[in-house]
């Protein structure tokens, strides 16, 4: 199943696919290429494969990409070659542009997403981040906003106010689904 993780920058997403993947080996995280550098403590391969523009417009072009987005200025993309694998959960952490594509190209693709607790605690926690100028936390903000308004796109929408109990209710929606699905196959082959 292609489970895909959206919401604002600062929500948490990194650390909630993190939790997930330490508790569900079974889970396989898709790794993203972006055009971005790497922030201090990512790195190449793990978080994302870091490359160039034209690195990144050579997948496009040769169609190795399920999707990809322009997002803060820098060009973000999800392999095909990720999404293939039979018989696995493959986990996309990407933002609201990329998961409606994900959507449209694998229709029974699950979309989570991930709201903060309130737009104070989504603001401490991207200038706790000290990873962007102020300029960019600015943008980030905005568009945060503007994020948030598509939520109603996603199968589901959890608030991420409690990183256990967060966990705790993807893995309970991924189960369920699992289970949807399961009930759909065996239904369609009678």
């Amino acid at each position: 199943m292609i489970i895909v993780i959206s919401g604002p920058s600062g929500v948490g997403k990194g650390t909630v696919v993190q939790k997930l993947i330490e508790k569900n080996p079974h889970f396989v995280r898709s790794i993203s290429c972006t055009t971005r550098k790497p922030r201090e403590g990512e790195k190449n391969g793990r978080d994302y494969h870091f490359i160039n523009e034209d690195k990144f417009f050579e997948l496009i072009q040769k169609n190795d990409l399920a999707e990809f987005a322009f997002v803060h200025g820098y060009h973000y993309g999800t392999p095909l070659k990720n999404l293939t694998k039979e018989k696995t959960d493959v986990i996309l952490q990407i933002d609201v542009q990329g998961a409606k594509k994900i959507k449209n190209r694998f229709p029974e693709a699950l979309l989570i997403f991930l709201l903060p607790p309130s737009m104070e605690i989504l603001t401490n926690r991207l200038t706790g981040r000290g990873t962007e100028t102020e300029e960019e936390q600015e943008r980030r903000l905005k568009r945060a906003k503007e994020e948030i308004k598509e939520r109603t796109f996603y199968d589901y929408i959890v608030v991420n106010d409690d990183i256990k109990r967060v966990v705790s209710k993807i893995e309970k929606i991924i189960e369920k689904e699992h289970k949807l699905h399961q009930q759909n196959k065996t239904t369609s082959s009678q």
